[in-house]
């Protein structure tokens, strides 16, 4: 796109008086960064992402609270990660993982197991341990 034509609509940065940097052709035909307040059609889509991704952690909060799942599922959902990303920040393999999503599993883990998904999570042990979905 030409650098006059980088979109300046209106979007959450321009409400927070933030700029996002794009590349942009100027008149020599040459790429130069170019600063945009937002662009209507990304701002749809980042709003509907995010909109599901409260889904996601509201459903994963009551599966917990429901018994359905141990506190992990729901923390991953906040941490916006994955079974892969988590694997990685935990270092164990998927299987492990998702047995650990069963509360019955969860519940016999010791503290060594629980500090590498608290460590992953960015919250203590204790903090783990004491989620019920039910807050």
């Amino acid at each position: 796109m030409k650098e006059s034509e980088v979109p300046q609509d209106k979007s959450s940065l321009k409400e927070n008086d933030i700029k996002e940097l794009c590349y942009a052709v100027n008149d020599d035909g040459e790429y130069v960064t170019a600063l945009s307040s937002g662009w209507e059609t990304k701002t749809i889509v980042q709003e509907a992402t995010l909109s599901q991704i409260e889904e996601r952690i509201r459903e994963a909060k009551q599966q917990v609270s429901d018994g359905i799942y141990s506190p992990i599922v729901y923390f991953m959902e906040v941490n916006r990660m994955d079974m892969q990303t988590l694997c990685a920040y935990v270092s164990m393999w998927k299987w492990r993982v998702k047995r650990h999503f069963k509360p019955s599993v969860y519940n016999k883990l010791n503290d060594k197991v629980l500090q590498r998904y608290a460590d992953a999570f960015g919250i203590t042990v204790v903090e783990l341990k004491a989620f019920t979905g039910k807050e």
